[in-house]
Formats: structure tokens, C-alpha cells, sequence
């Protein structure tokens, strides 16, 4: 479970197992180079002390990721904090999160470049239209379009570079 700040309480708990010269038993990194990006990812992760386990049943490690680097050539920093009951390797455990944060990511772009929340669709009309949205995002990137608005800006008027687009094989350069 993500941990925000607007949980007060058990974000100060969490965050201050993580301050000073405390030990950290699991640590993990991994670094992303490429799409504009070079970041560098470390999980820190350690057993729910007793009163947190208590007020949250089930859990057994709080963790810690941070990423920082460059994004597009600006500086990035992030923190997140987490509460889970897995019992697995840092190294897991990071790819775990990395690969939420990417599924996030399509759901950040489908809310804010398509507007996906404020569209009520009755009977299968939501999973149709779902299904078109997903198509028109992965086309737009197959088509080497790095940002979803610059691609629908470019095509939502030339039906021609749409179908030309339709038609291409992934992997293949248009001919």
C-alpha cells in the first residue's frame, strides 16, 4: 500500500525508521537510462515495527523508494513510502514498484490527455471505448510519438496519417 503524505501519522512513522544512522537491512538499486531519462532508483526496506503492524494487520515491512537523476534534462527527486506484507528480495520488491509506477503511468495519461474519468459510458460502451483509447495510445507510440498530446494533435485531422498509421507493422519503418 502507498503511503501519502496526506496520512499524517503513518507517514511521520514510516519516514523517521528511515532517518539518521538507523540499520537498514534490505537495500536495492537500479538505474533507467534512456526516453530522456537517468534516474537511479533505491529501496530500503525493514520489518513494521510493533505499532504499526498492530494498527495495520497483515503488514510486515515498511519500505522506502527514492528516485533521483535527470528527467528531459531537468533535475528529479521522488520519494515514496509503502507499507506491504511481501515477503520477498529488495531486488523483487523494487521491480514491484517500478512496474505499478508504470501502469500508473498510462493511467495518468488516459485521465489527463484523454480525459478517461469524466466520460460515463452505459453497458459495454466503457470497455469499447477503452479498448479504442488503448489502440490510438500504443499506435501514437509505435509511430515514435513521445508524448500522446503531440500525437493526437498531429493526426486527430488527417485521417490519412491515421490509417497510414493503422496499417504499419510494429518493428517496420512506414514505406
Amino acid at each position: 500500500m502507498t503511503v501519502k503524505a496526506n496520512q499524517k501519522t503513518l507517514h511521520r512513522q514510516i519516514l523517521s525508521q528511515f532517518q539518521g544512522k538507523r540499520h537498514i537491512p534490505f537495500v536495492a538499486s537500479d538505474q533507467e537510462v534512456g526516453h530522456g531519462r537517468d534516474i537511479t532508483w533505491i529501496l530500503r526496506a525493514k520489518e513494521a515495527p510493533e505499532h504499526i503492524k498492530e494498527a495495520w494487520i497483515g503488514t510486515s515491512w515498511i519500505v522506502e523508494v527514492m528516485a533521483s537523476g535527470t528527467r528531459d534534462g531537468k533535475p528529479f527527486h521522488a520519494t515514496h513510502l509503502f507499507l506491504t506484507n511481501l515477503r520477498t528480495t529488495p531486488e523483487a520488491l523494487l521491480q514491484m514498484v517500478r512496474d505499478r509506477w508504470s501502469i500508473e503511468g498510462w493511467h495518468w495519461i488516459r485521465d489527463t490527455q484523454l480525459h478517461e474519468d469524466a466520460h460515463r459510458y452505459r453497458s459495454n460502451g466503457a470497455g469499447v471505448m477503452a479498448t479504442l483509447r488503448t489502440a490510438a495510445m500504443n499506435l501514437l507510440r509505435l509511430a515514435g510519438f513521445r508524448s500522446i498530446r503531440a500525437g493526437i494533435q498531429a493526426v486527430m485531422h488527417d485521417i490519412t496519417a491515421l490509417l497510414a498509421m493503422a496499417r504499419r507493422r510494429p518493428g517496420h519503418e512506414p514505406t
